[in-house]
């Protein structure tokens, strides 16, 4: 079950693993990878807000990002890209990627599905990620159609990123942080 209230910022980095990885499920997706690659951003620093941790995860899955090669990208940052779900996608885990794509469901789920197969032939090993923030399907397909054409790796591997912080972003913009909750319990 997704968390209800953030623990205090200034109080995650000493909080339990657990603890902080229910954070990182709720502002990204659960996955080991995102665990392992961002979990050490938590730990290393106090944070004034939500933003100001996820623009320091953003760095550092950028520079997970510059030390993928385009032939043959970095398999934890392909992890951390494919944690996302599918655009369309029948069957999601996370209630948070179901509500951010309630806007796109109807329409042609065919359509959609050569789409997601043309990117992926597109990009090996990535999985279109964009930040659909209340846009309608139309666009999100004009936006997938542009970048499938655009075919550069290393600009989609830094859209995705982007895309995967601006969710997060949102995300806790909208979970209020827990005042009473002091104790690093994980709970």
């Amino acid at each position: 079950m997704p968390l209800e209230r953030l623990p205090p910022i200034a109080a995650l980095h000493s909080y339990t693993d657990l603890a902080q990885t229910e954070v990182l499920d709720v502002l990204f997706e659960p996955s080991p990878a995102i665990h392992a690659t961002l979990l050490p951003v938590i730990r290393t620093a106090i944070y004034t807000s939500y933003p100001d941790l996820i623009d320091v995860c953003q760095i550092r899955l950028l520079a997970l990002a510059a030390k993928s090669a385009e032939t043959e990208p970095h398999p934890v940052l392909l992890s951390v890209l494919g944690s996302h779900p599918r655009l369309g996608e029948k069957n999601i885990e996370s209630a948070q990627s179901v509500a951010e794509q309630a806007n796109i469901q109807g329409g042609s789920e065919e359509e959609l599905a050569t789409l997601n197969r043309e990117y992926e032939e597109a990009f090996p090993g990535l999985r279109y990620v964009v930040f659909v923030n209340g846009r309608e399907r139309p666009e999100i397909m004009e936006d997938m159609r542009m970048r499938i054409e655009r075919s550069n790796y290393s600009m989609e591997v830094d859209a995705a990123l982007q895309a995967m912080c601006d969710i997060a972003k949102a995300r806790a913009s909208k979970l209020p942080e827990d005042t009473n909750r002091k104790q690093s319990n994980g709970h």
